[in-house]
């Protein structure tokens, strides 16, 4: 049976585990909220960890924390930021809008576990929060957590994609193919060049990512209650800002305005926007991958991916492709979350957003599964995936679309009627253009040559 001891916060007593290391108020938002059993995000606590690291780093080189204090409280939350008592977390994401509660855990662990170490006098309110409240507290972790993901994970993960994609279009450059509008066969292209398609579309991501960070990056740590600053250091935020950046290596700033650092939560809803829009860009391409994959025998056919895993619980031999699919699910549930932070976003009454919670684990997530989801498209998709050559060239062969390279010589109305004899006789086009031109087989080989009908469309 679990064993409890007393604690007591403003409003009174409360029984505790007797192995936690909370407080009575982490207690009280334990008991208000059994809504979905799902905590706050690890980067969220390591954000927290590294803020209470700072603060107290700030208020000791200010000269408002003795020595003493600040080492006890800076060693614990370096505990809490690495991982180490992620346990001692468990308040439900629905929770007081502010995130007061987590904040209040936050401080509360520190707190006991700088006591416990020491025997310090470390209280969580008067020495750990000193110079900060919650409501400046939460949107900066949400700040720092989501930029120290995108800049640690997310980036470097497309970097990646980008990469191999560059490389297999290189690799593809010559090989073409069937091009296709309205699902529908249109004038060839090469795979390289709807490969370079898809590693452009992961490039301007990355750019779009890198600009949203600009916002990202200013803090609205120092404005503490309403924004005004009341009981911080005016050199608090600055300071912060400062030792945060030192801290990670990431460069944090604080915010010009800090009542819309705390009001507000419009840069993480730019940030979500943006990674909707590379959720976009994914999903387009592991849908062209699956559409190419498609078949073997009775779909399009023009590419076999790698077969990673059986596809089917009763016919067998069957192979799903299961990475773009995963891919997809990835891309909806982004989409989703972004809905959800857009609601939260505008939450912003008066001096406070009081949605910070649900935004923080919906924006996290996103930066996760998208971090994680991409190399495995770089590397058990696009990496692996084979041309069916003879498939391509039969298909390009008797594609009657080509008929359009020839527009300029015989003009539209007799390619439109070429393309419908060879549509209705199942010839290629070049076949019935020299029953019905005065043109060459050497000229017709000139004028509808596949690859050269696809140079151009990229600057070099």
């Amino acid at each position: 049976m679990t064993q409890y001891r007393t604690e007591r916060d403003s409003m009174g007593e409360l029984q505790v585990p007797v192995d936690a290391l909370y407080g009575a108020q982490t207690q009280r938002a334990v008991n208000n909220f059994p809504i979905s059993g799902l905590t706050m995000p690890r980067e969220f606590i390591r954000a927290l960890g590294l803020i209470k690291s700072a603060a107290a780093q700030v208020n000791n080189d200010l000269d408002l924390l003795d020595d003493n204090l600040a080492e006890a409280i800076k060693a614990a939350a370096q505990q809490v930021s690495a991982g180490d008592l992620d346990e001692h977390f468990p308040i439900d994401i629905f929770q007081t809008g502010s995130g007061t509660s987590s904040n209040m855990n936050a401080n509360e662990v520190i707190a006991h576990v700088a006591n416990h170490a020491g025997d310090a006098g470390v209280h969580p309110n008067d020495h750990v929060n000193m110079g900060q409240s919650s409501n400046d507290v939460i949107p900066t972790s949400i700040h720092v957590a989501a930029c120290l993901m995108a800049s640690e994970q997310l980036l470097p993960a497309l970097d990646h994609l980008h990469t191999v994609l560059v490389a297999r279009s290189d690799e593809l450059s010559t090989v073409a193919k069937t091009g296709r509008t309205h699902l529908m066969d249109a004038m060839p292209v090469t795979f390289g060049q709807e490969l370079a398609c898809w590693a452009k579309q992961i490039d301007s991501g990355r750019a779009r990512i890198r600009a949203a960070l600009e916002r990202m990056r200013q803090l609205p740590q120092g404005g503490t209650a309403v924004g005004t600053g009341i009981n911080a250091h005016p050199e608090f935020g600055a300071r912060m800002a400062a030792q945060l950046s030192a801290t990670t290596g990431f460069d944090f700033a604080s915010n010009d305005n800090l009542f819309e650092g705390i009001s507000s939560q419009d840069a993480a809803v730019e940030l979500s926007g943006q990674l909707k829009t590379i959720a976009c860009s994914l999903m387009k391409i592991a849908n062209d991958l699956r559409w190419m994959n498609s078949g073997p025998l009775a779909g399009i056919g023009e590419i076999e991916l790698t077969a990673l895993q059986p596809g089917s619980s009763i016919m067998p031999g069957k192979v799903n492709p299961v990475i773009p699919e995963a891919v997809c699910m990835v891309c909806a549930q982004v989409i989703g979350n972004d809905a959800t932070i857009t609601v939260g976003g505008q939450a912003g009454n008066f001096q406070l957003n009081v949605m910070l919670p649900v935004i923080a684990y919906n924006l996290l997530q996103s930066l996760e599964i998208v971090a994680n989801v991409s190399p495995l498209l770089a590397d058990h998709a696009i990496q692996g995936f084979s041309v069916r050559s003879d498939n391509v060239e039969d298909a390009l062969a008797r594609n009657p679309i080509l008929v359009t390279a020839l527009n300029p010589v015989i003009g539209y109305e007799k390619g439109a009627a070429i393309a419908k004899q060879a549509y209705k006789d199942g010839r290629p086009v070049k076949q019935v253009a020299l029953d019905n031109t005065d043109l060459s087989a050497a000229e017709l080989d000139r004028l509808l040559d596949p690859v050269e009908l696809t140079k151009g469309g990229i600057k070099s």
